[in-house]
Order: structure tokens, then sequence, then C-alpha cells
């Protein structure tokens, strides 16, 4: 079997231009990379260099050979560079994915922070409401929110804060519209409504205090949609009561633009989540980047 050391044994010779050269490079005696150079050579049975008195020479099978020991060294150092970061200070690149809504509102803070506290990892982000395959698409994981079991078990899930959803309006419409104080009284009013995964305009209510009370009202909305930004819009713009998880509208809420409708109540509960293949093999700057992320969401999807 072939020895890396071989490899960089043979390299050093032809970038240095003789065996002495070389030995001195690598600290060692020319006998033993003489040797070692004859051995690579009895094991691939061919000859890769000619040898004079006067200097050392590629021969053809040596030039071919040459390019595939520069490869395979760089390919082996990269190798022990990125092991010897998973057990060391995080270093290297983080690459994941993330919902658009959930970068824009909820993660701006925490990144900054994130960076600040490890100079030497740099985060690759791609906000993306599209499915992705993790695995395919080389993330280290992504930031879903989902509202009931994985879509795929083969992932392992870090949770990383609880994300409600809960109604709002504006405070003009809820004016016009008259007093909202049970579900029922929704099924007069003009209503806003987030598509997600071809479900049916339906909102399941359940109370905030006990979750077991539920309520179903299917809505005919005014307008539906996949972005949440646009419904938050209409909502402000007095279009009607739209079902958002609250962080998202955690702004307007403080700028009193929105209100809470029925504020005993939960629209749909959800879970934001990262996903991963596995918590094995992760790099460092990884798992320090999702333990980050583990400490800042619930602070800052909460609504105070």
């Amino acid at each position: 079997m072939l020895d890396l050391n071989d490899f960089r044994y043979f390299v050093e010779v032809i970038d240095r231009g003789s065996l002495s050269a070389a030995a001195r490079a690598l600290q060692r005696p020319v006998s033993t990379i003489s040797y070692r150079i004859q051995q690579l050579e009895a094991e691939l049975g061919l000859t890769l260099l000619a040898r004079t008195s006067r200097r050392i020479t590629l021969t053809e099978s040596g030039e071919a050979f040459y390019g595939h020991a520069v490869a395979t060294i760089a390919r082996a150092n990269e190798a022990e560079a990125a092991m010897r970061s998973r057990s060391t200070e995080p270093t290297g690149t983080v690459r994941y994915t993330v919902s658009v809504a959930t970068s824009q509102f909820a993660m701006t803070e925490m990144v900054a922070s994130f960076l600040a506290k490890y100079p030497k990892v740099n985060l690759l982000q791609d906000a993306s409401d599209a499915n992705v395959d993790i695995v395919a698409d080389r993330y280290d994981f992504a930031i879903r929110a989902y509202s009931g079991a994985l879509p795929d078990s083969n992932l392992v899930q870090r949770a990383l804060a609880e994300a409600p959803w809960h109604l709002f309006a504006a405070p003009e419409f809820l004016e016009a519209a008259g007093a909202i104080e049970t579900p029922d009284d929704l099924l007069g009013c003009a209503t806003l409504f987030m598509k997600r995964g071809g479900l049916a305009p339906l909102w399941q209510l359940k109370r905030e205090d006990d979750r077991a009370q539920t309520a179903q009202v299917a809505i005919r909305p005014r307008m539906e949609g996949t972005c949440m930004v646009t419904l938050k819009r209409a909502a402000e713009a007095r279009m009607g009561v739209v079902a958002l998880p609250a962080y998202i509208c955690r702004d307007e809420l403080r700028a009193g633009r929105l209100q809470r409708v029925l504020p005993d109540w939960v629209a749909a509960d959800s879970t934001i989540s990262a996903l991963m293949p596995s918590r094995r093999g992760m790099s460092a700057a990884a798992r320090a980047f999702i333990e980050h992320l583990v400490e800042a969401f619930p602070a800052a999807v909460r609504l105070d």
C-alpha cells in the first residue's frame, strides 16, 4: 500500500531540485529519502526519476504522478485541518438556510452577536422558504418552523423556541367592525389568510390557557398569500384580521398600528427548530452557532 509520506518526500525532491535539499527541508537523512522514493517506485512498478550524477529529472510517468501527488497532499492537508477544527476553537464557515421571515424579524441581532463572539467563524446564510435537501445542498443545518411532526424523520431536530400564531388587526378596522369577543364573531369579518401547504382557509383556534379547548373557524378571506409581510401590511391598511407568528407583528403592536384580536386565543402552535442530518460530525463552528441560537431565540420571538 502506498504511504502518503512517500508522496511528500517525492514532491519535496522535485520542488527542491535534489535529494540533499529535500532531506534538509524535511530533516531526514538523504539515505532515507532515497530509499523511500525507491520503495514508491517499486510499489507503482514505474520509474519516476531519471538520476544522473548532476541532477534528478522526472520521467514521463514521474510527471504524471507528480500532479496526482500534489493534489493528494493538498486534500490530505485540508482533511487534517477540517478534522482538527471540529475539536478546537470554532473556525471556518457555517452554511445554513432559514425562512425569509424568521431571518428578517428574529435573527438579525443574534447573528451579529454571534459573529462578534466568534471572529474566526463566517456565516453563509440562504434565506428561502423553499424546500431544501440539507444533505444534497451541503447545509450544516436548516432553521424552519413547524406546527406538526417533522416532514423527514431522518433529520435530527433541535428546538430553538416556541413561536405561536395570533390574530391581529388595525385599530381602525376593529373600531369599524365592532366587538370581536368570541371565535364566532370572526365569521362576519374580513380576513387575510396565509397559505401554507395547500391548507383550506381555516383557523383552528385554541384557548391560550387551555389548549384542549378549540374553535374551528372557516373563513372567506379577502386576500390569500404566501408572503407574511404583504399580509401584515394589508392588515395595517385596515383590510381585515390576519393570523401570523407573533414576533412578525411585534413592532407594529408596540407602535399601535396593530392590535391583538381575541387575545385569549392562539391561532396556531409552532416551533422553530434547527434541522440537521446528524449531530455527529458537525463542526465546532456549527455546534457553537446552534448553541448560540438556542440561547438567543426565545427572547427574539417573545411577544412582550
